[in-house]
């Protein structure tokens, strides 16, 4: 069994670094015009990590692989990803990077970027399956790029909607929100706060027995469509709602829509809504005649949160907010989030 570890490289690691980045790039086929990774040295490695830091693999004791890192504008930049060619093909990259998106995030950064070689298609469709999405290309440079998801602790109703509020502050015509949580977890409750952040017109209750509502605008803004996918039977039934607007110039949310409205949009937000740690699930999605869902009441309350108002812990939740596509890239959805917000925002892992 092999036994990988990834830690945070000390200024003393620079040889062990060195070695591999050298190995690696020496591996690769010759590139025109070629990188600069042979030029270095334990030198300008110790220095590198000394002021940024870098990751060190070992396999059953040996260096395996390396990373350095640098923080340039709120975001982790990658810098010499490189595996030895002896232990390549043994998950030593993937490790490293999961690594690098939990550096990021303690760090309280945006995100993760780092210049591949369009030569290299290899090397690109490893980072296209781990979510990295082209930023830009500079001659053969193709830069990377992936935004960490961002998790809000909201301590009460008020913050719940509050934090809708504020994405309504960052989303646009076309947009799409697939919201996901538990019964009773106050889906709606932040759906009520985006469409006060969008100015729509009109009451924001679950849409459970009516399958989907059109808000119009007040302010001259996109609509807000409000979606309940668990009694759809497919993503091409979204089409055939007897809606006012479509969906590509409104904002969609949709309750219930994970595994069914991904097909809507390759750019979305993912967002799960949960009760604080500790707190027990309302009920299960289950099937029915009706579509109803085990544990629904006949008028659920539009705020989500039932009867545990008493208890200090109930209106407690945490909003995971998942970028996913080109559009997010240079959105700054922490920031969004973050600004004037009394609850506590962190960027986390994927």
């Amino acid at each position: 069994m092999t036994d990988l570890h990834v830690v945070e490289a000390k200024p003393t690691d620079a040889a062990a670094l060195v070695g591999v980045i050298h190995a690696a790039f020496g591996a690769r086929p010759p590139l025109d015009p070629p990188g600069t990774a042979l030029r270095e040295t334990v030198q300008t490695v110790e220095d590198a990590v000394r002021s940024h830091g870098g990751l060190l693999a070992r396999v059953d004791g040996r260096a395996a692989g390396a990373m350095l890192l640098a923080e340039n504008h709120g975001w982790l930049d990658l810098r010499r990803v490189s595996v030895h060619p002896r232990f390549q093909h043994r998950g030593v990259a993937t490790a490293m990077v999961g690594c690098a998106e939990e550096v990021a995030a303690e760090r309280g950064l945006a995100g993760v970027r780092l210049v591949a070689r369009a030569e290299l298609p290899a090397t690109l469709t490893f980072w296209r399956h781990r979510g990295y999405l082209e930023a830009g290309r500079d001659g053969p440079n193709i830069h990377l790029g992936k935004r960490l998801p961002v998790e809000v602790t909201a301590g009460s109703v008020e913050d719940t909607q509050e934090v809708g509020r504020r994405l309504a502050k960052i989303l646009r015509a076309g947009d799409l929100v697939l919201l996901t949580g538990e019964l009773g977890a106050g889906k709606t409750t932040l759906t009520q706060g985006i469409g006060a952040g969008l100015g729509v017109r009109g009451q924001v209750t679950s849409p459970t027995f009516v399958i989907a509502r059109a808000h119009p605008s007040t302010v001259g803004g996109p609509p807000l469509v409000h979606v309940d996918a668990y009694r759809l039977g497919g993503v091409a039934e979204l089409d055939d709602l007897d809606l006012d607007t479509s969906v590509d110039d409104a904002v969609t949310v949709v309750e219930w829509g994970e595994g069914l409205a991904e097909g809507l949009a390759e750019d979305r937000l993912e967002v799960v809504v949960s009760r604080a740690v500790g707190e027990e699930s309302t009920g299960e999605v289950v099937g029915g005649s009706t579509g109803e869902r085990e544990g629904e009441p006949d008028d659920e309350p539009d705020d989500e949160f039932g009867d545990d108002a008493e208890d200090e812990r109930a209106d407690v939740r945490q909003v995971r907010v998942v970028p996913v596509g080109r559009r997010w890239l240079d959105v700054a959805v922490r920031d969004a989030l973050a600004g004037g917000l009394a609850a506590d925002v962190r960027s986390v892992p994927n």
